[in-house]
C-alpha cells in the first residue's frame, strides 16, 4: 500500500529562510484554526447540553471536558515515539478522520456513557492531529523570529478559543445540538482538501546519521527529547489552563445562575484583546524575554477572574473578558516559544506534545477540581479560587526564574 506524501514543492531547508508569511505557514495556521474551532464550538455548549439531556451531577458534567483532555494527553505521549517511525502525514490524516467521526456521532449518542466514550475517541484523534501540525509549523518559522511566528500561529488557537464557544452557544440556542455537531465535523473535514490541494506540508527533516532518533548516542544512552529547561514554562501553561477549564465547563451555567443571558459575549470581547496582544507579546518575547510578558499577563488574568466572580451585568463582564484576553493571549504563545527556544529542532515534536498536554491537563484538572468547588460553594466562589491559581502562577514564575538563575551562576 502506497503512502500519501504531501510536501511543499521545494526540498530546501525552509527553516533557514527569513520569510515568515510563506504559503505553508498561512495554510497550516488556517488548518489549525479549523481544528481548534471544531473543538471549541462544542466545548462550552456541551456541559449544558449534557446537563439538560441526561441530568447528571456537576462532577459527571465535568467529565465531558476532562475525559477528552486526558485522552488527548495519553495520545500525545504515545504518538511521539510513533512519529519517529511512521510518516507524520499518516498520523495527521488518521487523527483528522477519527476526530471528524467522533464529532458527527455526538448527536446520536443515547446515553451519558456513549457520550463519554465518544469524547475519549475525539481526544485520540485530536491528540494525533494537534501534535503533528505545530511540529510542522515550528520547522518553517525562522529561528530569529520564533516568538513572533509562534505568536501569529497561536492566533489560530486563541481565535478558536475566543470565537468558538460564542459560535457554539449561538448555534446551540438557535438550531440545536445536531446542527452544531455537523458544523464541527465540517470544520475538521475541510482541513484535508486544504492541505492536499495547497501542498503546504514541509518535507520530513532528515535525521542525523550519527545519532538517529531512538538510538544510543556516544555515551550509550538514548538521546533526551525533553530537557529540564522547559518544565517551568509547561507548568505555567498548565496553571493558566486550570482557569480556562473553569470557563469552558461552567461559564454558560454561571450565566444561568446569575440570570445573565449575554454571558457568551465574554468570549467575543476576550477575542478582541487576544487579537491585539498576540503580535505585540511575540515581539516583546523576542526582545525582552519571557518574564517581561508573563508577569503583567498573569496579573491581568488574576484581575479578570476576580471581576468575573462579581459579575451581575454586562459592563463588568466586558471588562473581565478584555482583561482575560490580554493575559491569556500573551501567556500561551510566550510559554510555547520559550519551550521551543530552549530545545533543538529535532525534539520539537516532543516539545509541542508537552505544551499541548499541559493545556489539556490544566483544562481537565480545572474542570474537575473547580467543578467540585462549584458544587459546594457556587460558581462565583469557584472563580475566586480560579483567580488564586493565577497568584500561584506568579509565585511559581518568580521562584522558578530565581532558581534557574542560581543554577546558571553555580555552573
Amino acid at each position: 500500500m502506497g503512502v500519501l506524501i504531501i510536501t511543499s514543492q521545494t526540498s530546501a531547508p525552509i527553516e533557514q529562510s527569513e520569510k515568515l508569511w510563506t504559503k505553508s505557514f498561512i495554510v497550516l495556521t488556517a488548518s489549525y484554526l479549523l481544528l481548534f474551532l471544531s473543538l471549541q464550538m462544542l466545548l462550552s455548549p456541551f456541559p449544558a447540553y449534557v446537563k439538560d439531556r441526561f441530568h447528571p451531577g456537576d462532577f459527571t458534567v465535568s467529565l465531558v471536558t476532562s475525559l477528552f483532555a486526558l485522552s488527548a494527553i495519553g495520545t500525545r505521549l504515545a504518538i511521539v515515539p510513533v512519529l519517529r517511525k511512521v510518516h507524520r502525514n499518516i498520523v495527521l490524516f488518521i487523527g483528522l478522520i477519527i476526530a471528524a467521526l467522533a464529532t458527527i456521532l455526538y448527536g446520536f449518542a443515547g446515553s451519558i456513557g456513549s457520550v463519554l466514550a465518544l469524547r475519549v475517541l475525539f481526544g485520540i484523534g485530536f491528540g494525533m492531529a494537534s501534535t503533528v501540525m505545530p511540529t510542522l509549523v515550528s520547522q518553517i518559522i525562522p529561528k530569529n523570529r520564533l516568538g513572533e511566528g509562534i505568536g501569529y500561529f497561536g492566533l489560530s488557537t486563541s481565535m478558536a478559543m475566543s470565537f468558538g464557544p460564542m459560535i457554539g452557544l449561538s448555534v446551540m440556542d438557535n438550531f440545536g445540538f445536531k446542527p452544531l455537531t455537523g458544523i464541527g465535523t465540517l470544520s475538521v473535514v475541510l482541513i484535508v482538501p486544504l492541505l492536499l490541494l495547497s501542498r503546504s506540508v514541509p518535507p520530513q527533516p532528515v535525521r542525523s546519521q550519527t545519532h538517529p532518533a531512538g538510538h544510543p548516542g556516544e555515551n550509550g544512552k538514548a538521546p533526551r527529547y525533553i530537557n529540564r529547561k522547559i518544565v517551568l514554562p509547561a507548568l505555567l501553561n498548565m496553571l493558566l489552563s486550570l482557569t480556562y477549564g473553569s470557563l469552558l465547563g461552567f461559564l454558560a451555567l454561571y450565566g444561568k445562575e446569575i440570570h445573565l443571558g449575554q454571558i457568551g459575549l465574554f468570549f467575543l470581547f476576550n477575542a478582541i484583546t487576544v487579537l491585539i496582544i498576540r503580535p505585540v507579546s511575540g515581539r516583546l518575547f523576542d526582545s525582552k524575554g519571557p518574564v517581561a510578558v508573563l508577569i503583567p499577563a498573569g496579573v491581568a488574568v488574576f484581575g479578570s477572574l476576580l471581576l468575573l466572580s462579581y459579575v451581575h451585568g454586562l459592563p463588568l463582564l466586558v471588562v473581565s473578558a478584555l482583561l482575560y484576553g490580554l493575559g491569556f493571549g500573551a501567556i500561551q504563545p510566550a510559554t510555547q516559544a520559550w519551550m521551543l527556544r530552549e530545545s533543538p529542532s529535532t525534539s520539537h515534536g516532543a516539545v509541542n506534545s508537552l505544551f499541548y498536554n499541559s493545556i489539556d491537563l490544566g483544562v481537565a484538572a480545572g474542570s474537575m477540581l473547580l467543578g467540585i468547588v462549584a458544587s459546594h460553594s457556587g460558581y462565583a466562589m469557584m472563580y475566586r479560587w480560579a483567580a488564586c491559581i493565577m497568584l500561584l502562577f506568579l509565585i511559581v514564575l518568580i521562584v522558578g526564574r530565581k532558581l534557574t538563575a542560581g543554577q546558571r551562576t553555580a555552573q
